[in-house]
């Protein structure tokens, strides 16, 4: 196999880098018959997906196991993609070039919905059958986690399992059932009723689903008695104690956050409405600072890299931030190793921080005010007032940095014309505060980047029950944006509504868009996240012909009465809360974040999650 890709694949292809693996601190095992042969798949090029922690986490955990071997498997690009389909080569791992198809079970993780038509391009890459019921004994475990699995519905049909939640502990619980179905101790129904015992497992193949005739959902329920009629979220308690990989593979090719990544919290105090993590992950958990620190000083001795980013959802908001970044900077001083806090609000803000992580390496920084207005601010729970905006540039600004980037969302709930105008008034303040600086202490060039998204309402927010703005609202707030746009020193990009439209209706659709998706990767849908590939046309034929309106999902306001396809997942937050959150939108009134008040969200007094909210 591996001389077929070497003579057949590697010398026709953009980057031969993304499929040769053998990487410093890479896996290889010689594979017994009594181990466990686990393909950990991600639907997204080498690049994204050696830059994601999870894969580095649960692909180093299940390698310390002596009777498992995990392999990596990427989404080939559409370079590859085209020569492995012309020259019938099969999906195959990085580690030892084995065919998916051989593997006992393939783990997919789901970071985007966009990437749901790259799953399935893999099944069919592998020869595997992209239905469950479809596959046979012979055929391996498919299942998936990560993000998306928190609404499974789009791809349960292609799907064995989910887990749902945080899967270092559930993973290993699994695998141990598999090597059981492996040695023929257990029959394939018999393995997944067990593994539907575990918390945070999901299999899709013991629930039916009916609907009204209006095509919202009547019933979902179990089809077989011990079936848990709701799936609780995993979650990990102990920080401290949990699985952290230190001597994470350095890739030979440059990929997108090339440096180590060093998780230091779980969760978010914040509460955000429309931040699908903020709400999953609660409650909050942190890692101490010690355990921090050694975590650091391993991997900076196994790889060599010389920067270190603390990552979490608020960096800031990290108790011990400033002593670990004080610790980093002082004992590797000689080595010039950088602190990346990739991060921050404008509220938390640090400038003492901020100045000591640019000693070594100095770039822009990137905050993310959201929405334009305080009042929609408000709206959102954002909790960042003007006077925190201007504060913040005017102290960036007088340490010499010369470049702000500033995120923002258009088409949030209750939004009017006003709000959307006032993104650009905020970046207009922000260049001020550049111009209020003393000339000898700013930097001789300045630029404001804004960067608008598309807002995509999230299951498991208190905005899921509102509808999307369809394509053609974006479009008309995107021309209003860019014709109050006057300044050269601010640049404005703008996301694409069409993709944006697509990721509503995943995000929020049910088991039924399997169709549309086996449609969609016919007609050639891979890659839909990237721009050079995407193509809407394709998406409108799928759609047409799986006979389904993309606006019953993304476009309709939905009641506080409607089973939502997800539903039945509980990730430990109540329902009544997410619809107190959302009547409280409509006021415009916020929440305070977890430290100062707790806000009753029920994840502190459940029995499987209480009794650790910080």
């Amino acid at each position: 196999m591996r001389k077929i890709i070497e003579e057949k694949l590697l010398l026709k292809v953009q980057k031969p880098g993304r499929y040769i693996g053998g990487e410093c601190n890479s896996v290889q095992k010689e594979l017994r018959e009594d181990m466990l042969h686990f393909a950990f798949a991600f639907p997204d090029i080498y690049e994204v997906g050696m830059s994601h922690v999870g894969l580095k986490i649960l692909y180093h955990l299940l390698n310390e196991q002596g009777n498992i071997w995990c392999e990596r498997v990427f989404a080939p690009w559409v370079d590859a993609d085209a020569v492995m389909k012309q020259e019938q080569i099969p999906l195959f791992s990085l580690e030892s070039y084995t065919p998916v198809k051989a593997f006992d079970v393939v783990g997919f993780t789901l970071q985007y919905e966009m990437c749901y038509t790259n799953v399935l391009n893999m099944l069919t890459l592998a020869g595997i059958a992209l239905r469950s019921e479809d596959r046979t004994e012979s055929d391996p475990v498919i299942m998936a986690g990560g993000p998306c699995a928190l609404n499974p519905e789009p791809m349960a049909d292609f799907m064995d399992l989910f887990v749902i939640g945080e899967g270092e502990e559930v993973v290993l619980e699994l695998a141990a059932l598999l090597l059981r179905y492996k040695k023929g101790e257990l029959s394939k129904r018999e393995m997944f009723f067990q593994a539907s015992q575990l918390q945070g497992v999901y299999v899709p193949g013991f629930y039916e689903v009916s609907y009204h005739a209006d095509g919202t959902i009547a019933e979902f329920a179990p089809t077989s008695a011990g079936v848990p009629e709701r799936v609780k979220k995993r979650i990990i308690r102990d920080m401290d104690k949990v699985y952290y990989p230190t001597k994470p593979m350095v890739p030979y090719i440059q990929i997108v956050h090339d440096r180590i990544t060093q998780e230091i919290f779980r969760g978010c105090i914040r509460g955000c409405r429309f931040c699908q993590a903020g709400f999953v992950y609660r409650p909050v958990r942190d890692k101490s600072k010690e355990t921090v620190i050694e975590q650091i000083e391993q991997s900076l001795a196994a790889t060599g890299y010389d920067e270190v980013s603390l990552v979490s959802l608020s960096s800031m908001d990290y108790l011990a931030c400033e002593e670990v970044v004080n610790y980093v900077m002082e004992q590797h001083a000689k080595d010039k190793i950088s602190v990346a806090l990739p991060s921050l609000r404008m509220d938390g803000f640090s400038i003492d921080i901020a100045r000591k992580i640019q000693q070594v390496r100095k770039t822009g920084l990137t905050f993310a005010p959201e929405a334009g207005s305080e009042r929609m601010r408000r709206v959102i729970n954002k909790g960042i007032t003007e006077e925190d905006i201007e504060k913040t540039a005017l102290e960036v600004f007088g340490s010499g940095w010369g470049r702000i980037k500033l995120y923002f969302m258009m088409g949030l709930p209750y939004e009017e014309e006003e709000d959307i105008l006032e993104i650009i008034t905020v970046a207009q303040k922000v260049l001020d505060c550049y111009y209020a600086v003393a000339k000898e202490k700013r930097n001789k060039n300045v630029t404001v980047a804004v960067s608008v998204a598309c807002f995509v309402p999230k299951p498991h927010t208190p905005f899921q029950w509102q509808a999307q703005n369809t394509i053609e609202e974006f479009q008309k707030k995107q021309r209003l944006l860019k014709s109050q746009k006057t300044n050269r020193k601010i640049t404005l990009s703008t996301h694409e509504p069409y993709l944006s439209a697509l990721e509503g209706v995943f995000a929020l659709g049910d088991r039924r868009l399997g169709k549309v998706l086996e449609e969609a990767v016919k007609n050639g849908c891979i890659f839909d996240g990237w721009d050079e590939v995407f193509a809407y046309e394709k998406w409108v034929d799928a759609f047409q012909k799986a006979k389904i309106d993309p606006a019953f999902y993304a476009n309709r306001q939905k009641g506080y009465e409607e089973k939502l396809p997800w539903d039945f997942i509980d990730v430990g937050v109540e329902k009544a809360f997410l619809i107190q959150e959302n009547e409280k939108a409509k006021q415009a009134q916020t929440t305070p974040n977890c430290r100062l008040q707790c806000s009753a969200c029920g994840i502190g007094t459940d029995a499987d999650y209480g009794g650790f909210c910080q």
